[in-house]
This record gives C-alpha cells, sequence and structure tokens, in this order.
C-alpha cells in the first residue's frame, strides 16, 4: 500500500482523535532501523522523539529483537501467574532502582500505573489524608483519576476531584511574574505552604521535569525544598517519571538530578524499548503491604505479560552494555549546546531547555511578549518532516528527544536541519 492508500483507508475507519503530530505528519511508516524510520515508499526520517520517547534503544535493536523473538516461541501471557521472564525482570531491575525502591508492580500503560498509584496511597495512608496534591500544567494520563490530579475537564464536565494545585518551576513563563533567582523560589514556597497548611493531603504526584508541558525543568533547589517539607507533613512523594524514568536524562531516574527520593515512582515508555509496559516502583511498606497487596488489587490483564517483560529486560541489558547513559550525557551536551545557538540567532524561539537527551523549543510571535505561536511551530515540525526529520509537536512547543543510540553524524544533521527551517522562517517571515 502507498501512503496515500494507507491514510485513505484510515481517514475512512480509524477515530481522528490521534496525536497532533500524527495528524500533521501525513507520513505512513512501514519500518524503522536505529534511528530511522521508513514510510511506505521508502523516504527515510531521522526519528528525533524516538516514537513518542518510547525507543530508548532505537528501533529493532538486535538485542531487544532476539529476546522478543526467543520469548515469542515460548510463552506470551498467563494473566498474572509467576514467570521466569517476570521473575528476571525483577531481578534485573533491583540493580537499577534506589536501595529503597525494590517493590514493583507491573501494567501496561502510564496512565494505568498513576491509577494504581492512587489506590497504593490511599490503601497505606490514615482515612485522615483523603486529598492529593499535583502541579498545575502537569500531565499522568488520560484517565479519569489522572486527569483529576490536574483538574483536567472533558467536555462540560469537570474532574476537579478534591486535588490541590501547586505551581511548577516554570522559570521562562513564571506564573507568579517573578525573575529567577531573585524570586526566592516563590514557587516552591508556595507548593509548601499548601502542603503545610492543608493537614489532609496524602502523596504529592509529580513529574520531575515536566514532559508534556514542554519540558520544563525547574531549578536544582526546587524539589529539595519541596520534599523537605512533605517530608515534615507526612505527605509521600509520587514520582511520575513515564517520560524521565529509563535514562533519558542522563541518569536513570530524573529525580537523582535534584538529589530526591520519593516512596513511588511510575516508569514506562522507554524502559521497554516500545512494547506496552509500565510500572511501580516503591517502598515495601506503600506496595507489599495493607490494602494494595490484597488479592487482585494490583493485576493487570496484560500487566507483567512476558513479552514486555522480556522488552524491558533487553532495554535494561542495552543500556549497561553499550554504557547508553554515559552517552546520553555526552551527545545531550552536544544537542543542549547546538539548539542555545539556534535561539540565540532567531528571536521566535523564546526557549530552548532540557537536560540529557530531552530538549524543547518554544516558539513565541515575540521574545518581549511571549506570545505563543502555534502556526510557527506547526511550520517547524512539517519543514522538518519534508526534510526527513521528525519531532514532537504540540501547540507551540516542539519537543526532542532521539534514541540513546543517536549517532553523533545523525544529530549533527538533525541540528543542520532546524537550522536550515528556521533561516526559512525568518527569511520568508512565517
Amino acid at each position: 500500500m502507498s501512503t496515500e492508500d494507507i491514510l485513505e483507508v484510515e481517514r475512512r475507519y480509524l477515530n481522528q482523535g490521534i496525536s497532533e503530530e500524527a495528524a500533521l505528519g501525513g507520513v505512513a511508516f512501514t519500518h524503522g532501523r536505529g534511528s530511522l524510520l521508513f514510510d511506505a515508499e521508502g523516504k527515510q526520517y531521522l526519528d528525533m522523539s524516538a516514537g513518542i520517547f518510547t525507543q530508548s534503544t532505537g528501533h529493532g535493536h538486535p538485542h531487544v529483537t532476539s529476546s522478543m523473538h526467543r520469548q515469542l516461541d515460548r510463552l506470551w501471557n498467563v494473566h498474572d501467574f509467576p514467570t521466569d521472564a517476570r521473575a528476571a525482570l525483577c531481578e534485573k531491575l533491583t540493580q537499577h532502582f534506589p536501595e529503597h525502591l525494590q517493590t514493583f508492580a507491573f501494567f501496561t500503560t502510564g496512565a494505568e500505573a498513576i491509577e494504581a498509584a492512587i489506590r497504593a496511597v490511599f490503601g497505606a495512608v490514615s482515612p485522615q489524608r483523603q486529598r492529593l496534591a499535583a502541579l498545575r500544567y502537569g500531565f499522568h494520563g488520560k484517565t479519569m483519576g489522572a486527569r483529576m490530579l490536574v483538574h483536567w475537564d472533558v467536555g462540560t464536565t469537570s474532574f476537579s476531584g478534591n486535588s490541590v494545585l501547586g505551581y511548577p518551576g516554570y522559570c521562562y513563563r513564571c506564573p507568579l511574574g517573578r525573575t529567577y533567582p531573585s524570586c526566592e523560589m516563590q514557587c516552591a514556597q508556595l507548593v509548601n505552604k499548601h502542603i503545610s497548611n492543608k493537614k489532609n493531603i496524602a502523596a504529592l504526584f509529580f513529574e520531575p521535569i515536566q514532559g508534556a508541558a514542554g519540558v520544563i525543568v525547574p531549578p536544582l533547589e526546587y524539589w529539595p525544598m519541596i520534599q523537605e517539607e512533605c517530608r515534615k507533613s507526612g505527605v509521600l512523594l509520587v514520582a511520575d517519571e513515564i517520560v524521565t524514568g529509563g535514562g533519558r536524562t542522563g541518569e536513570f531516574l530524573a529525580c537523582s538530578l535534584f538529589n530526591v527520593q520519593p516512596d513511588i515512582v511510575a516508569a514506562a515508555k522507554g524502559l521497554s524499548s516500545g512494547f506496552p509496559f509500565s510500572m511501580l516502583a516503591g517502598r515495601k511498606s506503600l506496595l507489599n503491604e495493607g490494602e494494595f497487596a490484597q488479592g487482585g488489587a494490583a493485576s493487570s490483564t496484560f500487566g507483567g505479560n512476558p513479552l514486555s517483560m522480556t522488552a524491558a529486560r533487553a532495554t535494561l541489558e542495552v543500556l549497561e552494555s553499550e554504557h547508553l547513559l554515559d552517552r546520553v550525557k555526552r551527545l545531550g551536551g552536544r544537542l543542549r549546546e547546538g539548539l542555545l545557538a539556534l535561539k540565540a540567532d532567531f528571536p521566535f524561539l523564546g526557549d530552548a531547555r532540557g537536560v540529557g537527551l530531552l530538549y524543547a523549543l518554544e516558539f513565541v510571535t515575540t521574545p518581549q511578549g511571549k506570545e505563543p505561536d502555534a502556526a510557527k511551530a506547526r511550520f517547524f515540525f512539517r519543514r522538518c518532516m519534508e526534510l526527513g526529520v521528525k519531532t514532537c509537536v504540540g501547540g507551540h512547543i516542539i519537543r526532542i528527544g532521539p534514541p540513546f543510540t543517536v549517532s553523533e553524524q545523525e544529530l549533527e544533521q538533525a541540528l543542520g536541519v532546524f537550522g536550515q527551517v528556521l533561516k526559512q522562517m525568518h527569511d520568508q517571515k512565517v
């Protein structure tokens, strides 16, 4: 089938609520290899968003592929019965997660893991703690519990629930109108005020680096300040590392960048090289005692299936054998250097921010007013696609996060295309 044939069939039958990048891209992919994707006509694309930050080892990594082939011939699904694949993954995970996070539960999507974390929290805390806290602009999934955390409504139906919202450390667009560092971290102070004043908060759900909001990286002191108050007030810390977990920032967990020790971590995406997989890692007292340890509390139809367990274990083995976290740090430095140089050259790039191999470009109408410019971001995304580089667009934000296995030459190629497109936008006054 040609690209147009595939698109026509999908226009006819597929629900059109697909992602913005898929809708704008107009491309049908048929296969991939390493950092490259190929469409139905054989055109090659450099995948600078690693699927949707899932392909940490690239597309079709030989070790992941061979491991999956062996498991395909043996066993696919026995619900949540014990399997050698799950046991092997548990042992491998203990080598990467901190000592206090050595109890695991397995699911299939990030949102499912967040929902499970909510159950685990309320199964462990006192009945007086009936509220949760989260951050504005956060994203934890599209299920009802995940949406209620951040007051994300559907149509005319409010999902605000009873969660308490705090301010993120979004320095480029400080919601309080302050400037770092003279702000004295007022955003963190206000989060702490909520936590200390409200005596019924059970847990704070947070992304150490907010991904869907545009890779918002807070100042280094932001999370330690909040952690200190949470410990004083008896509020649990639940880290959503669905995008960042598994090494995308150069650390296995982004919490390590901020010296934060969460009580529960939710991880998914890149931890299994694109196969359906999510997990919780938590304190034994939270995940393996109380209500969440009762029969069926953490079971899932496809969670913990041998294929996903194998994919995750093989991914971790590649991270180790190819020293990919060191590679993420090294290449992340070059990506940062290149993107900041582009920001300096083109005023409509309001901000370029990130860490490791997770970055965002924020497009604005004017650098003074910082008015979000989604049209510029869409033009950039489409033109890059035409030139064979795939990114991730959302509103006025472009997110960039290639596979950890991306070569230096491929990274330079992508930066070259970015510069070419931005110059065209400048010259044509897009």
